[in-house]
């Protein structure tokens, strides 16, 4: 029996990409809407009046006013600092040191891990986001924490075996070999099973030796249709210090480069401090930069050059980096993004900061083939986004004239409140019951 649905709302769709012509005319809003599943998959999204004529039998979720969106797309997360989230206070080497690597020691106890990983989940998911791209720790049990609760909850994740030899603490430093070892083992348990995918995850330069950066670049040879996660450029301090462990590199990406760790799959957390030959190599390499702009500012690394390095054609997605970022929502992060951008001179348009939070998000995970738009053949995460859920949002969109400015207002101020409700693969998990006949 086909399992069908007609979710209707105000529904918006990308059709381009806003970067590369007007925003305005970027998407397709419908004001009565609705969108059309059948087993888990947008089957149609059209005028509301339309589909209920096509599929008058099916089971309708009345949405009121709400915004129907493709579910937010986060790549580039660290599930494992979900507890010092929000932590006063320090730079990216005294909060790795501080805080990061005293609270990944604990992720060998598998049962420490799996409570942290489904409270992850409960708590993203109850913000919008139905994809994650998640660093794990060491411990392999990190990475079957992460991937069981996401399964259980039926989501898309991306997440890998974080791999340091290096500049870490006792307990939290795996060899070469172990990391190639670990990292193949889990990649062969868990990449294409269900939504789950692996990606292979050297945390940054400082703390993966030569050795291993080679091993996991020939993992990765060995694996190419895997996605390939790490660090760069995150802070000046951090690029002095891979600097003086590596004279003999051009630059940071060359530390990368020089053991097959560019290319398309790859994804750049940061980005920010990039020199001229980095910026051409990784547009040319068609690999991915991920901004994290609660993070950057939170502690103090810098202003990503948006508007720049989409002018060279960057793949650019967005992530909130939890826990060095200050928030699990992406509505807060499509705000800082915005604020950034500012601060470089450039106002983003709302339909560009959604556009980062979904379409945006699955090109840099070269997932969007599969999700981040509303459209037939894309698997359906959605959720519905009220644009009225506080009185101090509510007062803005009744003065709204479009579409643009309705929404902007719930991303500049807008936290899990808006999250009306969240749909995974068609099936309602979480959020305000819809009005069901």
């Amino acid at each position: 029996m086909t399992d069908r649905r007609l979710i209707t709302g105000q529904t918006l769709s990308f059709i381009n990409h806003p970067f590369q012509v007007p925003p305005e005319q970027s998407a397709r809003h419908i004001r009565r809407g609705a969108v059309l599943i059948e087993n888990g998959v947008i089957a149609a999204v059209d005028d509301a009046d339309t589909l209920r004529a096509l599929a008058p039998d099916v089971i309708v979720e009345d949405m009121g006013e709400a915004l129907i969106l493709p579910g937010f797309i986060d790549a580039h997360a660290h599930y494992p600092q979900s507890a010092i989230i929000a932590s006063w206070g320090k730079r990216l080497i005294d909060w790795l040191n501080t805080y990061t690597f005293p609270e990944e020691m604990r992720f060998g106890d598998p049962t420490y891990a799996a409570d942290v990983a489904n409270r992850y989940f409960d708590l993203t998911l109850s913000h919008g986001t139905t994809t994650v791209a998640s660093y794990c720790t060491i411990h392999p049990a990190s990475v079957t924490a992460f991937f069981e609760a996401a399964q259980t909850r039926g989501v898309r994740a991306i997440a890998g075996k974080t791999c340091m030899d290096r500049n870490a603490p006792d307990g939290l430093r795996d060899t070469a070999q172990s990391a190639y070892d670990d990292s193949k083992s889990l990649l062969e348990r868990w990449h294409g099973t269900d939504r789950l995918s692996y990606a292979i995850t050297p945390r940054f330069t400082p703390t993966s030796s030569p050795d291993q950066l080679a091993a996991l670049g020939a993992l990765w040879a060995e694996h190419p249709d895997c996605l390939m996660q790490t660090h760069l450029s995150e802070q000046v301090d951090e690029i002095a210090w891979v600097h003086d462990l590596h004279p003999e590199a051009r630059d940071y990406l060359d530390t990368y480069e020089c053991h097959g760790l560019v290319g398309p799959g790859a994804m750049f957390g940061h980005a920010i401090h990039l020199e001229p030959r980095e910026r051409a190599r990784i547009a040319e390499a068609d690999a991915s930069l991920i901004h994290c702009p609660t993070s950057n500012t939170f502690i103090g690394s810098g202003l990503f050059d948006m508007d720049g390095l989409m002018a060279e054609g960057q793949r650019i997605g967005l992530a909130t980096d939890t826990g060095g970022g200050s928030s699990f929502s992406m509505l807060r992060t499509m705000a800082a993004a915005y604020e950034v951008a500012q601060l470089r001179g450039c106002a983003l348009h709302p339909a560009q900061l959604l556009w980062l939070a979904t379409a945006g998000s699955a090109r840099a995970l070269r997932m969007d083939d599969r999700i981040g738009t509303l459209k037939p053949g894309i698997e359906a995460d959605l959720i519905a986004l009220d644009l009225s859920s506080t009185p101090a949002i509510a007062q803005s969109n009744t003065r709204a004239e479009d579409i643009w400015q309705a929404v902007f207002p719930t991303i500049m101020m807008g936290d899990d409140r808006a999250v009306q409700r969240v749909w995974v693969a068609g099936n309602p998990v979480c959020g305000t019951m819809a009005k069901a006949h």
